[in-house]
């Protein structure tokens, strides 16, 4: 019954997720639509999904099953990103908008070069499709198990109906589509998460006072650590990663930026930035509160918790624990979180390949678009190959290492840009693609080595190192000012 039900949720979500693609992309599918919305969408819908955005299907499971091992110290990370997001409002947005950027990776064209351009792209188009099909590859893992699998489809159907669903509202209209459906979602997947969270405090007993004790008298609600220096959850390190997580997975972020780009002026992009940033804090507060509750819950009942953190919630919600309906809204927020992630990572990477790799902006407008049709449907293809790819390893431990991967590429972007920004010396162009693929590779070595002989481990930090390594190298191989005339974009 279980797998009939979540396959009716699906059918009526999607129904609704077309509706609106249809609605949105029936007036205009032009690649100025596409790409940027026709630069028309408001910011406070912008802001609302953008939260969605961020909220991927791992942080929907694995942001509340962390803190049976470190607590509620993510909050730290999250403190820090607020201050990161006002950082983008204030430096990286009026920058764009002032050079009217569709790919804000062609400012590096702009102030240091062509190969510098098409460096920056490429870092983040192997973090983004990486990262966003091991997203999914989780999803559909739940997908496969509970419903699918059920019924003896094999996994290469399901993935491929999965990315068939997301290519199909996206296809047309791209970033004007998917403001709307991310609203959606974002606000299905908030309401999912409270929903839980009230049937979690049912479950215990309890009215909402209770509730609060029960959080707040919990030992892991920890939120800070100043103690221990070597632990990658002392505040400094999280704060402060915090912030440049921020500017880089989100202000040099094709993905993130573009929604922001979309909107009509500055002021109302940078309204968007100051609202989501806001919003972005108490969502992070209750993703972890609930996993307090649910290990308190476990204590209560003597219920045994599975061995690994990303399977506990998804325990709760198809156990019957917390009641049968909750399967209705653990698949909704599920949904919601997953693939508003991927949508949007689908139109950034056609928007970054199509702008950055191919210069399709150049082409003529007929010709432009059966180029971004055809990118957009090979990524669509990409991303199923990944998926697959994942599923014959089977392992996630190897997810997990295709994460700090991804975050190591985004240390030359973090390096690129503040060079750019806060410097007039011009490096070498030809020299720019070696520095960054060095820097990561150094990062490497400096992690095995200082753990090694030190024990020392580096968290997110590591990202403020490799962005300070691919900096210091584009100062290395600098020019003097008096040999080149430099173009001062935000300097």
């Amino acid at each position: 019954m279980n797998s009939y039900i979540i396959l009716s949720i699906i059918a009526i979500y999607f129904g609704i997720l077309l509706l609106i693609a249809w609605i949105t992309g029936r007036k205009s599918s032009s690649n100025d639509a596409f790409f940027l919305g026709n630069r028309k969408s408001p910011w406070y819908i912008v802001s609302i999904g953008m939260v969605g955005t961020s909220l991927s299907g791992v942080t929907f499971v694995s942001v509340p099953g962390m803190v049976r091992s470190i607590d509620m110290t993510y909050m730290q990370t999250v403190f820090g990103f607020f201050f990161g997001y006002i950082l983008i409002a204030k430096v990286l947005l009026p920058l764009y908008y002032k050079l009217q950027l569709t790919s804000i990776y062609s400012y590096l064209g702009d102030r240091i070069g062509q190969r510098s351009y098409k460096t920056g792209a490429s870092f983040f188009l192997l973090s983004k499709i990486v990262g966003a099909a091991a997203r999914l590859y989780l999803v559909v893992l739940i997908l496969q198990h509970y419903v699918f699998g059920t019924w003896n489809i094999p996994f290469g159907v399901t993935v491929i109906i999965s990315i068939f669903l997301v290519w199909l509202y996206t296809y047309r209209s791209g970033i004007k589509t998917i403001i709307w459906t991310d609203t959606l979602q974002a606000l299905c997947l908030v309401a999912m998460l409270v929903v839980i969270i009230w049937k979690v405090k049912d479950s215990l007993g309890e009215d909402v006072g209770g509730m609060i004790s029960t959080l707040v008298e919990s030992p892991h609600f920890r939120i800070f650590e100043f103690s221990d220096w070597h632990s990658t959850q002392h505040f400094a390190k999280q704060f402060f990663s915090g912030i440049f997580i921020t500017i880089v997975m989100t202000g040099l972020d094709q993905d993130m930026m573009q929604k922001n780009l979309s909107c009509k002026s500055l002021k109302d992009a940078q309204k968007n930035m100051y609202t989501y940033g806001f919003a972005f804090t108490p969502v992070n507060f209750l993703f972890l509160s609930l996993g307090v509750l649910l290990l308190s819950l476990a204590a209560q009942k003597n219920i045994a918790l599975p061995a690994l953190n990303d399977d506990i919630l998804p325990m709760f919600c198809t156990s019957g624990i917390l009641g049968h309906s909750i399967l209705i809204f653990f698949t909704v927020g599920i949904i919601a979180a997953a693939f508003s992630s991927a949508d949007s990572a689908l139109t950034a990477l056609t928007t970054s390949f199509c702008v950055d790799i191919l210069g399709v902006e150049k082409e003529e407008a007929k010709k432009a678009k059966r180029t971004r049709l055809m990118v957009h449907l090979l990524i669509s293809v990409l991303f199923a190959i990944i998926i697959l790819i994942f599923k014959a390893v089977n392992s996630r431990s190897v997810i997990d290492a295709i994460y700090m991967i991804a975050s190591y590429t985004y240390g030359p972007l973090l390096g690129l840009f503040v060079f750019g920004l806060f410097t007039k010396k011009q490096p070498r162009d030809k020299y720019v693609p070696y520095i960054c693929i060095l820097s990561p590779l150094i990062c490497f070595a400096t992690d095995y080595l200082v753990k090694r002989y030190t024990g020392y481990a580096f968290g997110y930090e590591m990202l403020m190192l490799n962005g300070a390594i691919t900096f210091f190298g584009l100062w290395a191989a600098s020019v003097k000012r008096n040999t080149i005339k430099t173009k001062e974009y935000g300097n």
